[in-house]
């Protein structure tokens, strides 16, 4: 059961990585406009957010499997209807269907998870998690950008679509008995007069901050990196190679028994080792010019990343009940959407350049390193 959630998780952030490479080129062909390309690559975050929130009450409400099922389905199905894309307006329509229904699975299978992983395991189940999530993002564009090359965008979509309606298909047998019965009216009406009690905790706190920085910090390699390659006059595949050693890095330390330690120390503390990590590689990247300096800075990188993500998943299984959880992953990856958006866009209106870019971005996770290890958490009450 447990492996199955781990595998949903994985293709629903394929399904995020295969867009990255093709969907700015592919709006292009289609004729749109700059301003109209942008819209449609931002479309699906911004449309994500909100099925993120309505997935999270929706799983308090009637249980994870219901949910699941639906953001399976419907984004399978809205994945086949690129095939009809002639327009941009067409294009921009789907994008928006597509990023709302594919924003019901991950709240759904995290909070699900959430809910059958023992305590004593959620520090290694997050590693885990972090593993796939960044396989995915190694194999997503390298997938979509080899099959675009040979066929056409459509069809990257398609097969993404068919695995995602196969994993429908096997969730709704093997799930079927797992989901627990729809709340009465009574019981959600008691609930929702405490049922954002979980944003007050400091735990829940630093874990949506957590969840912001970490993909603000990834909006701004995503933005910042391929300039800082350019200006040192490398080829544009070192910006592939340094993004990959990134990546290998993470999956090696969530995969291999230094996904042990997650369990064994106080998430807090994994949480600000990462940030000051991930911020001192950002100050590496600013300061380096040789290639090998470049590599050891995104390794940092990588590290920082891997000791990063489970400790916020750890965060949200300590600090939050099983019947706020689902609320509280929906809103716990609109912080991911917003931190993504906000990186990019607000370093290009700063208009720093690359190095001092880096050097802004790099200091705010340290700051944010210090501030975090200075909070003091209080445990929330575990119902039964």
């Amino acid at each position: 059961m447990r492996y199955l959630i781990y595998i949903i998780i994985f293709f629903s952030f394929f399904d995020l990585f295969t867009q990255l490479p093709v969907m700015s080129t592919f709006a292009e062909s289609l004729g749109a406009t700059a301003f109209i390309t942008g819209l449609i690559v931002g479309m699906y975050s911004l449309t994500n957010t909100f099925g993120n929130i309505i997935s999270g009450f929706w799983t308090d409400r009637s249980g994870s499997l219901p949910v699941l099922l639906f953001g399976l389905f419907a984004t399978g199905i809205s994945l086949f209807c690129y095939a009809l894309v002639e327009t941009p307006s067409v294009l921009l329509l789907i994008r928006f269907v597509h990023g709302f229904v594919g924003g019901f699975i991950v709240p759904a299978a995290f909070a699900f998870l959430s809910n059958i992983t023992v305590k004593e395991k959620r520090g290694q189940g997050g590693a885990i998690s972090g593993a796939l999530i960044g396989i995915a993002a190694i194999s997503g564009p390298a997938y979509s950008g080899i099959l675009a090359s040979k066929t056409n965008v459509p069809v990257i979509f398609i097969t993404t679509g068919v695995c995602l309606l196969i994993l429908g298909i096997v969730s709704l047998f093997v799930f079927k008995k797992s989901n627990p019965p729809s709340k009465t009216k009574k019981a959600v009406n008691e609930e929702r007069i405490a049922s954002f009690k979980f944003l007050r905790n400091i735990g829940v706190i630093k874990a949506y901050s957590g969840a912001f920085f970490l993909m603000f910090a990834q909006g701004a390699i995503a933005y910042l990196l391929p300039l800082r390659v350019q200006d040192l006059d490398f080829g544009a595949h070192i910006t592939g190679t340094l993004l990959s050693t990134f990546g290998v890095v993470a999956v090696l330390i969530f995969l291999l028994p230094t996904n042990r330690l997650f369990d064994k120390v106080l998430p807090t503390f994994t949480l600000c080792i990462g940030a000051a990590l991930m911020g001192l590689a950002l100050l590496m990247l600013s300061a380096v010019e040789g290639i090998f300096w470049l590599y050891i800075a995104m390794a940092f990188y990588g590290a920082g990343f891997a000791f990063l993500f489970p400790s916020i998943n750890s965060l949200m299984i300590d600090f939050t009940t099983d019947q706020e959880r689902g609320k509280a992953y929906g809103y716990f990856y609109c912080f991911f959407s917003i931190g993504t958006v906000a990186g990019s866009t607000l370093l290009g209106w700063l208009n720093l350049g690359n190095q001092h870019g880096l050097v802004f971005t790099g200091i705010i996770l340290l700051v944010f390193s210090i501030i975090m290890l200075g909070l003091r958490e209080k445990h929330v009450e575990k119902n039964a």
